[in-house]
C-alpha cells in the first residue's frame, strides 16, 4: 500500500470516529432530555381521553371519557370535576377527595388513553409535514424522526422553531448539523405545546 493510500485511510478513519462520537453525544443528550420529566407530568386539557377507575365502585367509574371544552368531566352520581390543567396524579387526588363524601377510603386510578390537547407542528421540507400530538417530552431531533426526516432540498442549517408565550412570539434557530456533530447539543431543545418547526 502506498503512503498516499495509507494517509487517505487514516483520514477516513478519523472522520468516521469524529462523526460517530458526535452522533453518540447527540443521542445521549436526546436521551437525557427525554427522561428529565416523567410522563405523569403531562397536563390534561380539552379533548384528551381518559379513564377514571374507582376500585370496587363501577358506578363511579368512567371509560373513554373526553375532557370537555370547559375543561371538566362529569363523575357519575357526583358532579362536574375540573380535569384540565391537572396531571393524572393531581386529578386522582382531587377525585379521591370528592368521593370521600360517598365512599370510605376511595382508591382512584386515572389513565390517559389518548393525548389530544397538546400538539406541535412541523412545516416545510420534511417528508410528512403536519400536526402531531405532544403526549410526552419530545426534542427537535425526535420531531424530525416523527416527520419522516428531511427532503433532499431541506436547508438543515436554517431551521426555526416558532414559540408562543405570554410575551408574544419568539424564534429559535436550529442547526441540525451542529446538533448531530455534537457542536451544539443545547440546540436539541425540548418542544412545548403549540411549537411550530419550520424547515426551509
Amino acid at each position: 500500500m502506498s503512503n498516499q493510500s495509507r494517509v487517505a485511510g487514516i483520514l477516513a478513519l478519523c472522520l468516521m470516529v469524529t462523526l460517530g462520537a458526535g452522533i453518540g453525544a447527540a443521542l445521549a443528550e436526546t436521551k437525557k432530555s427525554t427522561v428529565q420529566k416523567s410522563p405523569e407530568s403531562y397536563s390534561l386539557g380539552y379533548g384528551d381521553i381518559i379513564d377514571v377507575l374507582v376500585w370496587k365502585e363501577p358506578d363511579f367509574s368512567l371509560e373513554n371519557t373526553v375532557i370537555r371544552l370547559d375543561g371538566k368531566i362529569t363523575l357519575p352520581l357526583v358532579s362536574d370535576v375540573t380535569a384540565a390543567g391537572r396531571t393524572t396524579r393531581q386529578l386522582k387526588s382531587t377525585l379521591e377527595s370528592v368521593l370521600r363524601k360517598y365512599i370510605d377510603n376511595p382508591v382512584v386510578t386515572v389513565i390517559l388513553r389518548e393525548a389530544r390537547s397538546q400538539r406541535f407542528y412541523i412545516l416545510g421540507e420534511v417528508i410528512q409535514a403536519g400536526e402531531y400530538p405532544l403526549s410526552k417530552e419530545l426534542t427537535v431531533l425526535q420531531a424530525f424522526a416523527i416527520a419522516g426526516g428531511f427532503t433532499e432540498w431541506a436547508n438543515k442549517k436554517e431551521i426555526f422553531v416558532l414559540r408562543r408565550n405570554d410575551k408574544g412570539d419568539s424564534m429559535i434557530r436550529i442547526n441540525y448539523h451542529d446538533i448531530l456533530s455534537g457542536k451544539d447539543l443545547k440546540g436539541n431543545i425540548v418542544l412545548l405545546a403549540d411549537d411550530t418547526i419550520m424547515v426551509p
